[in-house]
């Protein structure tokens, strides 16, 4: 053998073959994962049965109309610190209710939508602990308990704030 001989480097240790196999092994890495977000988030946003849904939203325009009917809005104020929820009930008619339902609604992710029941106090507001609702924009719905009329709007959780709730006709 000659000194200039120099022996061959293993395939294991030159960069190519390793860029090669990185390649699709990362294609492969990336498909697990959104494999797995998508089954541990599945989609919220699509409807099953697009019929029934076209005839819930009659139902619920029908609850809309009768809230402004009845002249029937709400002031919906949070308290962080004490973590409560108010509702201040306004009507053109007096409305005697012991308590009301208020569904706190996330845009995109279903299983965070959250209801809340809240009882009349002495002073004629409706108060509910506001426990366990992650900040945020939410879409707010108002309702009695018998569901005879509904109260819509947004609001945020991330300060302390409040929202007027009216009927959308």
């Amino acid at each position: 053998m000659m000194a200039n001989d120099t022996l061959p480097i293993p395939w294991y240790r030159q960069f190519w073959p390793w860029f090669l196999i990185a390649l699709p092994a990362t294609a492969v890495i990336a498909g697990i994962a959104t494999l797995i977000i998508a089954m541990h988030e599945p989609d919220g946003l699509v409807e099953d049965d697009y019929y029934k849904a076209g005839l819930a939203i009659n139902q619920e325009l029908g609850r809309d109309r009768e809230a402004t009917r009845l002249g029937v809005s709400a002031l919906v104020r949070r308290d962080p610190e004490q973590g409560w929820l108010t509702v201040e009930l306004m009507s053109r008619e007096p409305l005697n209710l012991a308590s009301l339902r208020l569904r706190l609604l996330h845009a995109t992710r279903e299983n965070f939508d959250r209801e809340l029941e809240l009882l009349r106090e002495a002073d004629g507001l409706f108060r509910a602990r506001l426990g366990g609702v992650p900040a945020g924009e939410w879409n707010l719905q108002l309702q009695p308990v018998d569901s005879s009329w509904r109260l819509t709007g947004r609001m945020s959780l991330l300060e302390l704030g409040q929202t007027r709730l009216i009927a959308r006709d």
